[in-house]
């Protein structure tokens, strides 16, 4: 694939939106994004503030008008999230206490009646993509291994096969939606999911047969609060990797805490989220890399940060973002210096007759 110029700055909504004004509907919060110099917003499609699911999925009128309110804003959409959705396609009994706010009162304290909503909701959110003229769709894989990441006591033989077999069987019909809606289903790479480091995405990519529509949502953040190699991740993952959370970290180990960071509330965390800029990734590298293999997705801010205000976070991320767009060249840099040769001058200059 040849370079390509990113799409941005774009901003992810979720966490913004809220019962105050502007960030309490869709056409006042647009307005603001694109007031911060935001080109795109990103929808999270469980927040009935800013989106009808059922009625995008449904209605190609509704979802014009959603593209006309944000056309009139200055902005567009740049895709739609199903992150929360995700987490509940694939729940541990552990968490079932912990993640039972994230859906419909109605199926909540049912952990079945609760997944087959969720799984719903990722049919919606494929036809709600397409009928919004999307091509990509954010979400989390859920998880059924996490409770047992770290093996102690150790993992009973064939425990984390059945996980991902599991995990592979859930998903394979919500990834044929989403191909039949000619839109690529990206899960977040996120500690927390089943899928949260390339080993655990190949896994999971291996038991739904390759599917063309199982890509990657990436993330340099969750990275660095690993210590994976979020540079060589990009090397090795392109081919699926299909849209950007721009989001920093630092990771600063003590004697006294690491990469678990002791239970620590976020600030005091050795591995915490901040602003973009604010923090350890190397987005210089990043944009440079992403351009290289041709990425001609959003990059969308995903703010968090445990010191620096909201606002301030989201003021900063458009220029941030716009100074590390690479525009793609159209001419050699070395062009200056070509000689004008053809085939005959070339088979001269290597001695062949």
């Amino acid at each position: 694939m040849g370079m390509r110029t990113i799409k941005g700055p774009a901003i992810f909504l979720a966490q913004f939106a809220s019962d105050d004004a502007p960030y309490n509907s869709l056409p006042t919060i647009a307005r603001w994004a694109r007031g911060h110099g935001y080109r795109g917003v990103q929808i999270p499609s469980w927040d009935a503030r800013l989106i009808d699911l059922a009625k995008a999925a449904e209605s190609k009128g509704y979802c014009d008008d959603v593209k006309g309110v944000l056309k009139d804003a200055g902005v567009e959409v740049t895709e739609l999230s199903t992150h929360l959705q995700g987490q509940l396609v694939a729940v541990n009994p552990a968490y079932d206490a912990a993640f039972d706010g994230f859906a419909a009162p109605e199926v909540r304290g049912n952990p079945k009646a609760r997944q087959e909503w969720a799984v719903d909701q990722l049919l919606l959110a494929a036809r709600a993509s397409r009928n919004l003229g999307l091509s990509a769709h954010a979400t989390f894989s859920g998880a059924l291994a996490w409770p047992y990441v770290y093996p102690w006591p150790q993992r009973p033989s064939g425990l984390i096969e059945t996980a991902f077999d599991e995990l592979a069987r859930r998903w394979r019909p919500i990834l044929d939606a989403f191909d039949d809606a000619g839109v690529d289903l990206c899960y977040e790479i996120h500690p927390g999911e089943d899928l949260h480091d390339g080993v655990t995405f190949e896994m999971f990519l291996d038991r739904v047969g390759g599917h063309e529509r199982c890509n990657m949502l990436y993330d340099p953040s969750h990275y660095v609060l690993q210590q994976l190699d979020y540079l060589d991740h990009i090397d090795i993952y392109h081919e699926r990797i299909r849209m950007f959370h721009v989001k920093d970290a630092e990771f600063n180990p003590t004697g006294r805490q690491g990469v678990y960071s002791g239970y620590q509330p976020w600030v005091n965390r050795a591995g915490r989220f901040r602003s973009p800029g604010d923090g350890q990734v190397d987005f210089g590298a990043v944009f440079s890399k992403l351009t290289q293999y041709g990425f001609d997705g959003w990059a969308v801010l995903e703010w968090e940060c445990c010191i620096k205000d909201s606002e301030q976070g989201a003021a900063e991320g458009a220029p941030f973002i716009d100074s590390h767009i690479i525009r793609t060249a159209t001419r050699a840099f070395d062009d200056f210096a070509a000689s004008g040769t053809d085939l005959a001058a070339n088979r001269k200059l290597l001695g062949i007759d």
